[in-house]
């Protein structure tokens, strides 16, 4: 099994930094640092403690530049994609006042210590000026912010109010009752969407996004870099533990263009196959004619020497027939002469 270590930074005092820690290779990105309360726990990552105004951040170290499909017109491209697969888990309320505030997964444009603060929801400083989009899982009902309940999931573009918004009880799901559940947050550059989609751990990826919302990525921050990661925060009344077992981030044009693939229509999808399917084709008659050409070499092969070996064979018998002609008529010459003589 492969390890790897995880720079953890903290945004407190020197004194209250921990060391470094490791999560399993396998489940996450090698890229990622580990900030505030966020720490490792055998097989995940914890972003905040049981414990109130507790607060973490798990960072991709790796930026990413949102390119325009038409900036990219001459390289046949359709623009930079993302996709984000993770895997969480909130632990229940205490209390029916406990309820926690969830997280959110983030994208922004910059340094991220001016996004990540304890002291606010989700760890997003109100002061933040720029432009970031987030994805809140949310548990708690904020009329502040416009919360239609305690267990939604929104998209959120500079504020906390949503620009849309999913009840996710109506898929039978509750964000905050323990269980293990699975999210994809896809952003395809070609229709300027970014989906979400969440399920149960035993589920497979659902078709259909949960909510989804109309966004130009590339327009919004422009040839900034983008950081993406995972907040968390607890307040007075709090002391809710988000758990992350999973984290894969994927992000380019033609990768993202194959998760953005998965929802073509359906006569796009049968050009698609049709296409593979010529070229299987031609594929594989090639491979037949080599066979073939491969056989009749080997067969002729076969054939030239053995009758190579029978001519040989042939000759070799014709010169000792001759041999033997030649030895019989001197014998018989010689014995007509001794008997000329003797007479």
């Amino acid at each position: 099994m492969f390890i790897i270590s995880l720079t953890v930074s903290v945004q407190s005092s020197p004194s209250s930094q921990l060391p470094p820690v490791s999560v399993n290779h396998n489940n996450f990105d090698n890229d990622i640092n580990l900030s505030g309360d966020a720490h490792a726990v055998k097989d995940r990552v914890s972003l905040t403690r049981p414990s109130q105004f507790s607060s973490g951040l798990l960072l991709r170290n790796t930026s990413i530049t949102f390119s325009s499909a038409s900036a990219n017109a001459s390289a046949n491209t359709t623009g930079t994609s993302l996709s984000v697969e993770f895997s969480f888990s909130i632990s229940p309320a205490a209390t029916s006042e406990d309820g926690g505030s969830g997280f959110v997964l983030i994208l922004f444009p910059g340094d991220f210590e001016n996004v990540f603060s304890a002291n606010y929801s989700f760890g997003i400083s109100k002061e933040y000026s720029k432009n970031y989009v987030a994805v809140e899982f949310d548990t708690s009902q904020d009329d502040e912010f416009n919360d239609p309940n305690a267990n939604h999931v929104g998209i959120d573009v500079g504020s906390l109010i949503s620009v849309a918004i999913a009840n996710v009880s109506d898929s039978d799901i509750v964000l905050n009752n323990g269980e293990k559940l699975k999210a994809w947050v896809d952003y395809v550059a070609s229709s300027k969407n970014l989906e979400v989609r969440l399920c149960k751990s035993s589920e497979n990826r659902p078709n259909d996004p949960i909510v989804s919302h109309k966004i130009d990525l590339a327009k919004l921050w422009g040839n900034e870099p983008v950081f993406v990661g995972l907040s968390a925060s607890n307040d007075a009344d709090s002391v809710q533990v988000v758990s992350v077992y999973t984290w894969k981030v994927v992000s380019s044009g033609d990768v993202a263009e194959r998760e953005g693939a998965r929802n073509v229509p359906a006569e796009e999808e049968k050009g698609s196959f049709g296409t593979l399917s010529v070229l299987a084709e031609v594929i594989f008659g090639t491979v037949c004619v080599a066979l073939v050409a491969f056989v009749v070499l080997f067969l002729w092969a076969i054939f030239f020497q053995k009758h190579e070996e029978e001519q040989s064979f042939a000759l070799g018998k014709r010169e000792n027939l001759e041999y033997e002609r030649i030895d019989v008529a001197v014998d018989k010459q010689s014995t007509e002469e001794i008997e000329r003589l003797n007479s």
